[in-house]
């Protein structure tokens, strides 16, 4: 049989820019290809250009035996091709079953051809069940979390009933149980014939799912493995060229006295719960739960978005009044957001403009802007970060997942830091950059600051963290010195079990 799809000498030229040169790539029925490749590999290029959304400059795209020059979007999606982005792409005036069914809506008969509501909901509820969601199809979708929203974005590819699904990062903000789900449903996907390209950072799940991995290296081929030959090490290699030796950097300083303190803290999202908590100079302090349990809440009212219901914040042993992000931003807190889209960034800004403008009273004199201080701030972040990007003035919408982050950290670390508040900072990122950002994270720590980790990364939060910190329906369940970190004992914490005793018969962990 001829395979699903393949792609035969891809290029793609941008003025001053090869971000493909001469990309093969094949999929048969029925097989899981991961996709692998560090933050500007070409990746995105490569599946944009077999969704429709960009056309090849040359190259020739053969799905089920024909040839095609290249692809409209509504071509792609006649050929059996679903696409589930990593930058989440949902309308907010809709609710979920007119997300996962739009274009392909229930209508009842009739002259107007009225929306059928009702038989929507009908078709959507099996697919959400499928995945695990606990909200219903008739749930606007503004009133959803990032991982509900990620959770969308897959049910509509499976309500394509498509025989090409590409993933692009598609656990970057699930659990560990919604992640299980999803990679539980891919293999059901395979079973029954679909061809799926499954793009991610997160190695362990191209080990558990993949049949075969290719690999993109600065929009070439650099190499593909077997199912047989899949391992973290190999992969690596591929990616970046030589081997990753230590992702995570052990402390390298004893946390110091003082620090942001919550007492009490009552956030809007559980105003029946209070927070003690502690970070202290010097250290990372890991913050894991399901999704949910109130993590990205406690970060929000630090940060002064949405100030607490009650309890107290202080630093260095002082209240502080956080009305504001401003009030926060003044005393040394700085928050990067789960949602860097939204939240995080203006994207039709350049870099230069988004990395300044929480500090631009710092770079003006006489009420107008010194850019070339400006500037100057702005490179020595894209250099040290290793922002893939010609320079400062590139738009920050332009640029790859990765690299919008880390103009997010560099904008902070442009400042002066006390206490740094990360909401899934290495969501979207590669290994080779998430290596980069720990180390940059332990810097920060040994250097004095405070740093609040929130992840729903496990392997993540144990490798960082020197503390861990478990959250569960809006309150702290429970805390792990580093010596007690495991897997088991995260995951205990946030289903809300109570600690159990060691072998010496005291208990595992203890609220910080």
């Amino acid at each position: 049989m001829a395979p699903l799809l393949e792609l035969k000498g891809i290029g793609k030229s941008y003025p001053g820019v090869r971000a493909l040169d001469g990309v093969d790539l094949c999929l048969e029925a029925g097989e899981v290809l991961g996709l692998i490749g560090e933050n500007g590999a070409g990746k995105s290029t490569l599946m944009k250009i077999l969704g429709g959304v960009l056309p090849p400059s040359e190259g020739r795209i053969r799905i089920a035996g024909r040839d095609r020059a290249s692809l409209s979007v509504a071509e792609a999606s006649a050929a059996g091709i679903a696409f589930v982005h990593q930058e989440l792409n949902l309308f907010d005036n809709l609710d979920v079953a007119g997300n996962v069914l739009f274009g392909r809506e229930s209508v009842r008969g009739g002259p107007l051809r009225l929306l059928d509501r009702r038989a929507a909901a009908a078709r959507v509820a099996p697919l959400l069940r499928r995945l695990g969601a606990d909200f219903a199809p008739e749930t606007p979708v503004a009133e959803l979390s990032i991982a509900q929203r990620q959770l969308v974005e897959i049910a509509r590819a499976l309500a394509a009933e498509a025989r090409i699904i590409i993933l692009d990062e598609p656990t970057s903000s699930l659990t560990l149980s919604e992640t299980a789900r999803l990679l539980s449903v891919v293999k059901e996907l395979r079973t029954g014939g679909t061809g799926l390209i499954y793009i991610t950072h997160r190695l362990g799940e191209i080990i558990d799912c993949a049949d075969r991995v290719v690999c993109l290296r600065d929009g070439r081929l650099a190499g593909a493995l077997p199912r047989e030959e899949i391992a973290h090490a190999a992969m690596i290699r591929l990616m970046i060229g030589r081997e990753l030796r230590a992702l995570y950097a052990p402390p390298g300083r004893a946390a110091g006295a003082g620090g942001l303190e919550a007492r009490g803290l009552v956030t809007p999202a559980f105003p029946g719960q209070a927070v003690d908590l502690h970070v202290r100079p010097g250290e990372i302090l890991g913050l894991a739960g399901l999704v949910g349990a109130g993590r990205t809440s406690l970060a929000r009212s630090l940060f002064g978005l949405d100030p607490p219901l009650g309890g107290a914040v202080l630093l260095d042993g002082r209240p502080l009044r956080l009305a504001s992000p401003r009030e926060a931003v003044e005393a040394g807190i700085y928050l990067v957001p789960e949602d860097r889209k939204r939240d995080g960034l203006v994207l039709d800004m350049p870099i230069v403009e988004n990395v300044t403008l929480a500090s631009a009273p710092a770079y003006a004199r006489f009420g107008l802007i010194r850019r070339a201080a400006e500037w100057a701030a702005s490179e020595a972040q894209r250099a040290a970060l290793r922002i893939r990007a010609p320079d400062s003035a590139a738009r920050v919408g332009d640029l790859s997942g990765g690299n919008q982050q880390k103009v997010v950290l560099a904008r902070w670390l442009s400042m002066a830091p006390r206490v740094i508040l990360l909401d899934e900072p290495t969501r979207g990122i590669d290994v080779g950059a998430k290596g980069e950002i720990y180390a940059l994270m332990r810097a920060l720590a040994d250097r004095g600051v405070a740093i609040l980790m929130i992840s729903s990364d496990m392997e993540e939060v144990l490798g960082v963290s020197d503390r861990i910190l478990v959250m569960h329906e809006g309150r702290i369940s429970g805390g792990l010195e580093r010596e007690g970190f495991s897997e088991q004992a995260v995951l205990r914490l946030a289903i809300g079990e109570v600690p159990a005793p060691d072998a010496a018969g005291q208990q595992e962990s203890l609220p910080a």
